[in-house]
């Protein structure tokens, strides 16, 4: 997934950044009301994680904003505001849920997963010929087996698979493996799938190229 961090606090960022991209997620970050507005504008999420105080402004500003241009990214209020009329305030403003802090970095990606499932009507494990992809444990197996994979191939996969079935274009399976600042150029994606369609021969499931569409994850006959 590519998710938005926005969080004022420079070290509870970090750390959240650094969890979630362990676990296999592209991260952005703002500091700001306005970086996160501008952010959100531009490009396209999976989820955010949504702090309300910030240094310039309320977060449900940039979260009604959203909303109000037709937005419907899910989105977590993670924040030491944790009142009921203020839990009342983020859910009637157009947020998925809320958690206060101090929160548990595992609940958090929990509820995340849990967003994003009921948003795309996702299950927890996937299979396809006999790859199984389990989100909970941010693994791939066949017949049982792990198979490891390094970051990006995983990330490429797990795409493939959110749904399985679903054509990715090359932009925009770009797009979710990228940081705002950073471009994955055509040939390194090719790369990627090349290298991914390798490791999954033998698994039933393979990696067909549309072409001027993109790529396409099917049972194998």
């Amino acid at each position: 997934m590519r998710i938005l961090v926005v969080e004022d606090d420079p070290t509870l960022s970090r750390i959240m950044q650094r969890s979630l991209s362990e676990a296999g997620h592209q991260i952005d970050a703002a500091a700001t009301l306005e970086q996160a507005r501008y952010l959100w504008r531009i490009q396209s999420f999976d989820a955010v994680l949504l702090d309300l105080s910030l240094p310039d402004g309320h977060g449900l500003q940039a979260l009604r904003e959203a909303r109000a241009r037709g937005d419907r990214t899910p989105v977590l209020i993670l924040t030491a505001r944790n009142r009921t009329e203020e839990r009342i305030a983020g859910l009637d403003a157009g947020a998925d849920d809320y958690l206060g802090k101090p929160f548990d970095l595992a609940e958090v990606e929990a509820r995340l997963r849990a967003l994003v499932r009921r948003r795309l009507d996702l299950q927890d494990q996937v299979l396809v010929g006999r790859l199984m992809l389990d989100r909970r444990a941010h693994r791939v197996f066949v017949d049982g087996q792990a198979l490891d994979l390094p970051a990006r191939e995983f990330a490429v996969l797990v795409e493939l698979m959110t749904p399985p079935g679903r054509v990715m274009s090359k932009a925009a399976l770009s797009d979710k493996l990228c940081g705002f600042d950073e471009v994955l150029g055509a040939n390194a994606l090719e790369a990627f799938v090349s290298r991914l369609r390798k490791k999954l021969a033998g698994s039933g499931a393979g990696i067909r190229t549309l072409r001027g569409l993109g790529y396409l994850l099917e049972p194998e006959n």
